[in-house]
């Protein structure tokens, strides 16, 4: 007879024997009666660690009012998902900002979607060291704001909640997949948004609703607390209308978690220090790859050169510079993300193999919420598990790892230019934001989100190498705005800062068109 508690039953004959065919296991009945029973003995150390605590982590003092769901009448550009409230008494930096956090961050007490159906009513217990950072230096939390669904779509029109609008035009998208992000500081909702990034999903949205994104070095930011992809390429960090204000978050947001295990080795800097200066002498590389690829717009590479001639007339010097590797970037970030995501995914968004702090509570609530309501996903997300489970079952994980070994030819070939310069240069994204279009086909909606039509093509390779990669408004086009990316050494964002400072102090973008 079981001792088990009773949450904890073994499994039944039937549950083993699909388990055994996941292995390829062909037990007999004897086999398979034989198991059962020691599966049952074994699985008593499940009461004791159930009698064991984990419960460590702190909540930081704050007033939390959880808020309400974001209306039309209030919230036109359907920029954010929840109107909420949460604040310290903290005397800091960001006194006085209002935040707005991407819905797959974690405050405590406010309902967390990850813009999905599937988790509609799911409620953290705690905050994300991002949100911690944030109260900490007197900011308050007023928006949880709209993306693509769970993240794995860049259009920013992949949301249970419907598409984000573009701030300059109702007729295009935000991008995404923090594309409310983007638009609630573009429309003054909030001063600073936060965002992740593992595509892409910052820089985009930041390009195409006309703000200022900055994707960190890998690890400098905490990444602990928000609904993950993949550890080896997830990336958060700020955005703002200003490149002041994206300096002051980073300098709340960086900085050592021990429980995070995407963290090394972290090296933090006085990054608004990097306001102000002179970029005399300052050495440019503008990567010619980042212009050419299939679809780009004459307008988008010509405002962008255009932003690199005015660094020029400011003291900097630049040259356009060749990096093939940057062309395969694309196809080892596909190689890379497919797999692991969908491996995270039947891990219930927590993995395994790494050390820090694992999320059961979040585990608990996407493992339920997931297979009973998996149908409800967007096409975007059934397609990432599907294509990356059959990679892994039929090729044996060939692809992921050979890409992770790529991953150092790749890196390698960045790092060799910037022993030469500081700072590499290239559109954000080759092309201004897509139009609004209804009736898509499934294939069509998920090509666009996806970005087979070259979108993160310039985005992609530096969230495979960790690169800090900022992107600044630089002109427009029909309109529409253009982002120029700026892509740093590993851990010198100060320096991403100071060129980015320099361009925006010296020209109005607005009255740049091209």
């Amino acid at each position: 007879m079981s001792h088990l508690p009773p949450v904890v039953r073994p499994p039944t004959r039937e549950e083993l024997r699909d388990i055994a065919d996941l292995y390829h296991f062909e037990l007999s009945e004897e086999e398979l009666e034989d198991y059962l029973e020691l599966i049952e003995a074994k699985m008593g150390f499940c009461e004791r660690i159930d009698e064991l605590s984990d419960r460590t982590e702190t909540r930081t003092a704050a007033s939390r009012d959880p808020g309400y769901r974001a209306g039309k009448h209030e919230d036109p550009k359907n920029a954010i998902i929840t109107y909420c409230d949460v604040g310290s008494e903290a005397d800091g930096p960001l006194s006085g900002y209002e935040v707005g956090v991407k819905d797959n961050i974690a405050v405590a007490d406010v309902e967390m979607t990850c813009a999905s159906k599937v988790l509609m009513g799911y409620r953290p217990k705690y905050d994300a060291p991002v949100v911690e950072r944030l109260l900490d230096a007197g900011a308050t939390i007023t928006a949880k704001t709209n993306m693509d669904e769970m993240a794995v779509s860049g259009s920013g029109e992949m949301s249970a909640f419907g598409p984000v609008l573009n701030p300059f035009s109702d007729d295009h998208l935000a991008g995404g997949s923090s594309g409310g992000s983007a638009v609630a500081v573009v429309t003054g909702q909030v001063d600073i948004a936060i965002g992740s990034d593992q595509a892409g999903s910052l820089r985009t949205p930041a390009s195409w609703s006309g703000c200022v994104g900055f994707k960190p070095t890998h690890g400098l930011v905490s990444f602990r607390g928000v609904a993950p992809l993949g550890h080896s390429f997830d990336h958060v960090g700020p955005m703002a209308t200003s490149v002041t204000d994206v300096a002051r978050a980073m300098e709340v947001l960086a900085g050592e978690d021990a429980r995070d295990p995407r963290q090394t080795t972290v090296e933090t800097a006085a990054y608004t220090d990097a306001l102000d200066e002179s970029i005399d002498d300052l050495r440019i590389g503008v990567v010619r790859e980042g212009f050419e690829f299939e679809g780009s717009e004459a307008a988008v590479n010509e405002g962008v050169r255009a932003a690199v001639e005015e660094l020029e007339s400011l003291g900097a010097t630049a040259e356009e510079v060749s990096i093939p590797w940057h062309v395969d970037g694309f196809f080892v970030w596909l190689a890379v993300e497919n797999e692991e995501a969908a491996m995270m995914w039947d891990a219930d968004n927590t993995g395994y193999f790494v050390d820090g702090h694992y999320n059961t509570d979040f585990a608990e609530a996407f493992g339920k919420a997931r297979r009973a309501q998996a149908d409800e996903f967007a096409p975007t997300v059934k397609l990432k598990c599907l294509l990356g489970r059959y990679l892994k079952e039929q090729f044996y994980g060939r692809y992921h790892g050979k890409a992770q070994n790529l991953r150092e030819d790749l890196t390698a070939a960045y790092d060799e230019q910037l022993e030469t310069y500081d700072v590499l240069v290239m559109p954000t994204t080759p092309m201004t934001a897509f139009e609004l279009e209804e009736d898509l086909s499934r294939q069509e909606v998920v090509n666009r989100a996806q970005g087979k039509e070259g979108r993160t093509r310039n985005t992609m390779p530096f969230d495979m190498t960790g690169h800090p990669a900022l992107s600044v408004p630089c002109g427009t086009s029909d309109g529409l705005p253009i982002g120029m990316m700026i892509v740093g050494d590993q851990f010198d964002e100060r320096t991403v800062v100071s060129v980015a400072d320099a361009f925006e102090r010296n020209t109005d973008w607005r009255e740049r068109s091209y």
